[in-house]
């Protein structure tokens, strides 16, 4: 992959501030969720709760499908991805630390609300494998397909 890709991704997930997430349910289907996140270079980053479907998917299988989109006024403007990868939960104490300085730093307003149990919250990190960039000003439906 070039810099200019790898960057242009980076610069997408970088500006967008929801991401839609397809987890895997143990009868094999697919669930989506909208979730919140940061991102630092092509990770990932979003939180849940521990006991949520969704944490308790990846604890099965984490493997993920999910979407960026960056709002536009018109059609020209846009731009965004949709990835596959895998999820792994955050467990050490320093990343932990890191991720959520990242998250405080975007949202402001969350502030101290990160529970530090992870009984309560579950951060997980999203490696990127195949990313699709949707970019509409470079023509209409344009797209560039991209294995890391």
């Amino acid at each position: 992959m070039s810099e200019s890709m790898k960057g242009e991704i980076a610069e997408i997930l970088r500006a967008g501030n929801d991401l839609t997430i397809a987890t895997l349910r143990a009868d094999g289907a697919p669930q989506a969720t909208t979730v919140s996140y940061v991102s630092d270079g092509l990770d990932i980053f979003f939180g849940c709760a521990a006991d949520s479907p969704k944490a308790q998917n990846l604890a099965r299988d984490p493997r993920v499908s999910l979407t960026v989109n960056l709002p536009y006024e018109d059609w020209g403007q846009i731009r965004g991805v949709s990835l596959f990868g895998r999820a792994r939960r955050i467990t050490d104490v320093d990343e932990l630390a890191r991720v959520g300085a990242l998250f405080v730093a975007k949202f402001p307003q969350i502030g101290d609300a990160l529970p530090s149990d992870p009984n309560v919250m579950a951060l997980f990190c999203i490696t990127p494998e195949v990313v699709s960039v949707l970019d509409y000003r470079k023509g209409f439906g344009h797209t560039e397909l991209v294995t890391l």
